[in-house]
């Protein structure tokens, strides 16, 4: 699929909807393109429940061109107050299902190119999961990083809601996924530019701020330090932080584009809910 976009076309991300919340359902309620031809990345953790998913991605392809969506872990929560009761790779490939209905594109379909304005580009929506291998300093197995975050009580909800079935872990899940996008991405062709979209950064370095380092361990593998510059990236695309902002990494634009809980927003001086602008890339950006 490629693009048929107008010269004003802009190629637009954004991640961490959590519409659970109604504060953040209302910032989707009033999301609109700039112009007919935009595109918007949606990079994880619309909402928690198969419906809330379905409502955000349905409101937001019925406004752009095309919507493009990796999954979060949020999605991938057997919540206990969702009526879908699927677990793993069965509630992932139920929401694969639902965005085809939807007509929005997902990392289970032929990559797009975005042939507007900056472009042309690929864009690879990826579904990688993490592996605990972001571990805390000190610690040198899965088991020890585990045991210090529980030390601490910083531990995240998917060990209680994320479950890999048929995979025996997240991890084996994990490296299952990155085996697969590794195939699919190196059947590009070498000249083209590409726009990944992950939920967790390919690199580690965006957690390094985190108030609770301890958190890396379920924000991305190690297993995918070199794709920036294996897979001729353009712009990494990102959310799971909640820390908005751009940082670069060995020359390679890295944008975390969540929007956060209303808690969080809440204190930042910008208008929250805002897409990011990924391709064209911003004047003076290097």
């Amino acid at each position: 699929m490629t693009s048929t976009a107008g010269a004003a076309a802009q190629l637009l991300a954004i991640s961490d909807l959590h519409i659970g919340y109604p504060e953040n359902r209302a910032l989707v309620e009033e999301l609109r393109p700039g112009t007919d031809d935009d595109w918007l990345l949606v990079a994880g953790d619309v909402a928690e429940t198969v419906a809330d998913v379905r409502w955000a991605l349905e409101t937001l392809a019925g406004r752009f061109r095309q919507v493009v969506w990796a999954p979060g872990n949020h999605e991938l929560w057997t919540h206990p107050k969702d009526t879908v009761t699927l677990r793993g790779v069965a509630r992932y490939e139920h929401l694969v299902a639902m965005c085809r209905d939807l007509g929005v594109l997902t990392p289970e379909d032929p990559y797009p190119v975005w042939e507007g304005p900056g472009g042309p580009v690929a864009v690879a929506p990826l579904f990688l999961l993490y592996d605990y291998s972001f571990l805390p300093a000190g610690c040198t197995t899965k088991e020890q990083g585990l045991e210090y975050a529980h030390g601490t009580g910083i531990v995240c909800n998917d060990e209680y809601l994320l479950h890999p079935d048929p995979y025996p872990t997240r991890e084996a899940w994990c490296r299952a996924r990155v085996a697969e996008t590794e195939r699919r991405l190196d059947a590009l062709p070498d000249d083209l530019p590409t726009v990944l979209v992950n939920h967790y950064p390919l690199d580690r370095h965006p957690t390094d701020v985190l108030w609770y380092p301890e958190f890396a361990m379920w924000c991305g593998t190690t297993l995918t330090a070199d794709w920036h510059r294996r897979f001729r990236v353009e712009t990494m695309v990102y959310g799971h932080l909640h820390i908005p902002r751009t940082t670069w990494h060995e020359g390679v634009r890295f944008e975390e584009v969540s929007v956060g809980y209303p808690r969080e927003w809440r204190k930042r001086p910008e208008p929250p809910g805002r897409p990011r602008r990924i391709v064209p890339g911003e004047v003076g950006a290097r």
